[in-house]
């Protein structure tokens, strides 16, 4: 009887020691701490705090990630999210594809990940999560946000058509949704009227090449707009046209920019320039192109201004100082409203950290700072 107790004792014993060691072994995951650097001289009196900076981060790696610019401090923080939100064990999460500001909260487009984070605007900190499956862009009007959806299983060519879905922002709950064409991207509002660009991506022997029109006081879809395959970037300038970027088939059909007049809901214009992206700010749209053939096996880049009073493009450029033939692949642009500073991300390879510059009105780098992967999407904190 002493034996047995004697053996269930070590037993006992060996099974005390294992769960020690499996304990001291076992590693709790690791928050990943923010990282500050000091990047020009602190700007006290600018209009404005800052600019978050979202980078979208490889798919499938939950590595999106959030960066912020603090005009007051002159300073860059790296990777904010994670360190705010320690919980939140997978961070920011798949593709960060579009953030803004609306009132006291950030709004960012998780695409993968099929939701959207609203966050504190001043601390980074979560508030709650808005499940929306395969979203892309937020754009916002009278106390409700705008998010467009493809639906679906990403890549699937057989996906019914997208949806833009209205959120209250105070409550931050899903109103009302209305059917628009096949992945949706880009919005733009003017009038009561909602305007989304509808690429088809998923059919690249099928796009779709329409621009839907939806009345958002029945919030229902009242027209389509033909304009060209493929459609992305739809951006609305103050005297209410929009411009509309066509991303083409990327073999015989080339990339171009058109000019939709809202009063008439008609194409009046046509560029025949690639266009990838592109931001207006006040009387000008500034736009580069990443364009892609498969005939050369080359990406070609170009930069360019356009008047869109006049709607002419113009002669002169935003970088001036020979910068341009540092950055690899633009991918995020944005100008300062007040100061005129241009914005210009570098997704370099789109596996490791980008680099954003800042380059004055004159088209001279002031300065440039290490991001996250794929840096793309701007967001600016007004005081």
């Amino acid at each position: 009887m002493n034996t047995i107790k004697s053996i269930s004792s070590k037993i006992l014993t060996v099974l005390l020691l294992a769960v020690m060691l499996t304990s001291a072994c076992r590693k709790d995951p690791q928050v990943i701490k923010e990282v500050r650097e000091y990047l020009f001289p602190p700007k006290p009196d600018h209009k404005m705090k800052g600019f978050y900076l979202v980078n979208e981060g490889n798919m499938g790696m939950n590595k999106a990630s959030l960066d912020y610019v603090d005009f007051g401090l002159g300073q860059y923080r790296r990777n904010i999210y994670n360190e705010a939100n320690p919980s939140q064990v997978k961070g920011l999460g798949d593709v960060g594809n579009d953030a803004a500001v609306f009132g006291s909260k950030l709004y960012i487009v998780v695409n993968i990940s099929n939701k959207v984070e609203v966050l504190d605007v001043k601390t980074g900190k979560r508030i709650n999560q808005i499940d929306i499956t395969n979203c892309r862009y937020i754009t916002f009007n009278k106390g409700k946000a705008y998010v467009s959806a493809y639906l679906g299983q990403v890549g699937n060519p057989a996906e019914p058509n997208g949806i833009v879905a209205e959120i209250d922002t105070t409550t931050l709950k899903e109103i009302r949704r209305v059917k628009v064409g096949r992945q949706p991207e880009e919005m733009a509002i003017i009038n009561d009227k909602l305007y989304v660009a509808n690429s088809g991506g998923y059919s690249p022997q099928n796009y779709e090449r329409t621009v839907s029109v939806v009345d958002l006081n029945s919030f229902t879809e009242t027209k389509r707009i033909d304009v060209a395959i493929n459609l992305h970037r739809l951006k609305a300038d103050k005297s209410g046209d929009l411009y509309v970027t066509s991303r083409g088939d990327y073999l015989d059909i080339k990339s171009k920019m058109f000019v939709i007049d809202t009063k008439t809901d008609q194409v009046k214009k046509q560029f025949d320039v690639a266009v990838s992206n592109l931001t207006i700010s006040n009387d000008i749209a500034y736009f580069y192109s990443t364009e892609w053939s498969h005939h050369t096996g080359k990406m070609t880049v170009t930069y360019g201004m356009l008047d869109v009073i006049n709607e002419k493009i113009l002669g002169t450029r935003f970088i001036t100082d020979g910068t341009d033939k540092n950055i690899v692949i633009p991918y995020g642009i944005a100008v300062d409203p007040s100061t005129k500073e241009v914005y210009v991300t570098d997704a370099k390879d789109y596996v490791s950290p980008g680099t954003l510059y800042c380059f004055s009105p004159a088209g001279v780098k002031q300065w440039s700072a290490t991001t996250g992967d794929i840096p793309a999407h701007f967001a600016f904190v007004y005081k």
